[in-house]
């Protein structure tokens, strides 16, 4: 069994497609996505439906992302978050336009079941974001964080004396006066 990780498709279904094409899946492979489905290309509710059949015949874990988690927002109360609406989600919106409620309501259920973290059977963590607390995921405070906190990632830069300080991986600064 091979455990294959996909992370931030933002809506584009094509390329999710090619890359199962490519990897050539097996029934026993396990895809974990570590979130972001939605936001960005033109195809989001049709990212939605396609994991959602995907799941249906083959092991899928979903975890929840920032954009994600935006939608589901919008999908729950019809509350267009205007940063979300800058950062993607009028496209995902778009494509939600001729989608019944039916569908929409399907949608919603599979964001509702999304996983804010999942560790496997050799202790290794998936999860969008972070989390803040010393103590491991499963204390953290803020269920946010799991979708935006950086703090991780962060910490395994500094910590990690492998990787450069002038490495691609650091964040970049910007300086502004």
């Amino acid at each position: 069994m091979r455990t294959l990780v996909i992370g931030d498709i933002h809506g584009g279904l094509n390329a999710l497609v090619q890359l199962l094409n490519r990897i050539a899946l097996s029934e026993t492979d396990r895809l974990i996505f570590l979130g972001d489905y939605v936001d960005g290309w033109s195809e989001s509710a049709q990212v939605i439906e396609f994991l959602i059949r995907l799941s249906q015949k083959q092991e899928c874990i979903f975890i929840k992302g920032n954009h994600d988690a935006w939608c589901q927002e919008w999908l729950e109360k019809d509350v267009i978050n205007d940063i979300w609406f800058l950062h993607g989600g009028k496209s995902t919106i778009e494509s939600y336009q001729n989608i019944d409620i039916s569908e929409k309501e399907k949608h919603l259920k599979f964001f509702n079941q999304m996983k804010d973290y999942f560790v496997d059977e050799n202790n290794n963590l998936f999860i969008h974001a972070g989390f803040s607390s010393m103590h491991g995921p499963e204390k953290e405070h803020y269920q946010t964080n799991f979708s935006w906190d950086r703090t991780l990632w962060e910490m395994a830069l500094i910590m990690d004396k492998r990787i450069k300080k002038d490495s691609n991986l650091y964040p970049k600064k910007v300086i502004t006066f």
